[in-house]
């Protein structure tokens, strides 16, 4: 679906999806970009990516509102952000009373070095688990249990889960966030079963999409910038569907 998030989400139907991988806007751009004199590499200036901050927090509760809406009760949502968006968008969703079963750290071994050197170089980024439920009423929300020792050489998994950032060899359209495919399959894999369906409404370049669609998931993805829609499109048409069991 290509437009707005706040607009299509508002069309989906109610209690539709099983899972929802989001990775909104961080609100982290500048009007310039930073630049380093030892690396290409410039920070990020997207003007997708810039919210006053009441604008930010409006947007934000807007699109987990319909979000909590379209997934079934105890559904699984997945949400990303960094120190510049996550406590806010964990805010929001305890105020909504939705039940955090884990905060995840996605630690990128080969992050891009610190081009201020006046702080820690930032090499991790955040995910928040909650289940589509209040506190007191979550219940049975899809956690594959074994799948997640097997992926973990059969001990339980950790929260803190090692992937090196998107590598060139799945880079497309230029995209400055786009999430490496091993990530997502993880989530897929320890937390939707074939067949389900996946809402992914920042959905880029169609990660979420070409993964769910290689294991055999179904998935309406929502995107407005045009030259990602083109682009996921097709990537996504590329990809062999594995058989739903």
């Amino acid at each position: 679906m290509t437009g707005d998030a706040l607009q299509l989400l508002k069309r989906l139907p109610e209690a539709h999806f099983d899972t929802c991988i989001a990775d909104p806007p961080y609100n982290m751009s500048k009007k310039r970009g930073l630049g380093w004199a030892f690396s290409n590499h410039v920070t990020m200036q997207e003007a997708w990516d810039r919210f006053s901050n009441d604008d930010y927090f409006n947007f934000s509760l807007q699109w987990i509102q319909q979000v909590c809406r379209v997934v079934k009760p105890n559904g699984n949502l997945f949400v990303f952000g960094t120190f510049h968006n996550i406590y806010l968008l964990g805010f929001i969703l305890q105020k909504l009373d939705k039940k955090i079963l884990n905060s995840i750290t996605w630690f990128k071994p080969n992050a891009q070095p610190n081009i201020t050197c006046r702080m820690l170089t930032e090499s991790s980024e955040q995910l928040l688990w909650a289940c589509n439920n209040a506190n007191g009423r979550a219940k049975g929300w899809i956690f594959n249990y074994a799948e997640a020792k097997r992926l973990n050489n059969g001990k339980q998994m950790r929260n803190v889960w090692s992937f090196p950032v998107t590598p060139r060899s799945e880079r497309i359209a230029g995209h400055p966030t786009q999430k490496p495919e091993a990530l997502i399959e993880r989530i897929l894999q320890i937390a939707s079963r074939p067949g389900d369906w996946i809402l992914d409404p920042f959905a880029g370049v169609g990660t979420t999409g070409a993964v769910a669609r290689r294991l055999g998931r179904k998935f309406v993805l929502i995107e407005k910038q045009k030259r990602y829609v083109e682009a996921q499109r097709r990537r996504i048409d590329e990809v062999t569907a594995s058989p739903v069991s």
